[in-house]
């Protein structure tokens, strides 16, 4: 066999690879989508009817109206909205700070410092939530968003890892010219490397957003008003004591899952820039 024929196979053999791969991650949502069109006498048919059969109805999108305009998933989609917005910008900020300082400031000790950073990153979230609850009800935040928004802007341990890298892996001779132009540490930081790193910026936003919206524990445990639940907080309410709306819930899914397809879909290529960026020294 020639080497011409046998990298073809090779080929084959990886996309006949990647294309199950991708078939069986997508297989999920497919059957989520698939259950978002059907009636509840329908779902639980056997053998397993793969049929999206509201298509064929007068009312396809039945499951979705009453999930937006019963269920008050609008003032849900709302707050998770507005809450992982500014827990992403208030983390991408004080990461870009922190990475900075790492990268291009010569601390004492910042090597020890970022270490110790890096550590939290094996802490779960379990261990550290019972103080976290009492600081927060010490404060008086209970049944508002600060809980979900304040502990964001603090630094983020993934964030900093990858702005550090991203940052250090910029030539120092922007740095050395804007020295030379009579620019401070901090001008140098905000107009010569900041906008060179925009590709890190926005990976660091699309985690911590994505992070932010999936989160439950938090709101599960601070928010006890209907008013100010979020996406994942207001699905549980499609369980009822002894049974579930899961047509409705899959269609409340397909909707918490739409935005962050999109957001996705819209930043790829900063995300991809910024994790190579990050992961190779210039």
């Amino acid at each position: 066999m020639n080497k011409p024929m046998s990298r073809h196979l090779i080929l084959i053999a990886l996309y006949g690879v990647l294309i199950a791969y991708a078939a069986l991650s997508l297989m999920p949502f497919a059957w989520m989508l698939i259950t978002s069109f059907k009636t509840p006498a329908d779902l639980f048919r056997l053998p397993p009817d793969f049929t999206p059969t509201l298509l064929s109805t007068d009312t396809p999108f039945r499951n979705y109206d009453q999930v937006w305009t019963q269920r008050d998933f609008v003032t849900y989609f709302r707050n998770s909205v507005f809450v992982s917005f500014m827990a992403a910008i208030g983390q991408v900020f004080t990461c870009a700070l922190a990475g900075y300082a790492f990268a291009r400031l010569p601390l004492p000790g910042k090597n020890a410092i970022f270490a110790m950073i890096l550590a939290t990153m094996f802490v779960p979230v379990e261990v550290t939530i019972v103080p976290e609850f009492l600081i927060m009800r010490w404060l008086g935040w209970l049944d508002t968003f600060l809980p979900l928004i304040v502990p964001s802007f603090l630094v983020g341990a993934f964030g900093t890892f990858m702005l550090r890298e991203y940052f250090a892996s910029l030539p120092d001779e922007y740095a050395d010219a804007a020295r030379m132009d009579g620019a401070s540490q901090f001008r140098i930081f905000w107009r010569v490397y900041l906008p060179l790193a925009q590709p890190a910026l926005v990976s660091v936003f699309v985690i911590a957003f994505i992070q932010n919206w999936d989160e439950l524990l938090r709101p599960l445990l601070y928010l006890s008003t209907p008013e100010l639940y979020t996406v994942p907080l207001g699905l549980l309410s499609f369980f009822g004591q002894y049974e579930a709306a899961w047509n409705e819930l899959m269609a409340g899914s397909v909707i918490s899952t739409l935005p962050l397809i999109l957001i996705y879909i819209l930043t790829q290529r900063y995300i991809l820039a910024g994790f190579w960026g990050g992961g190779v020294k210039g």
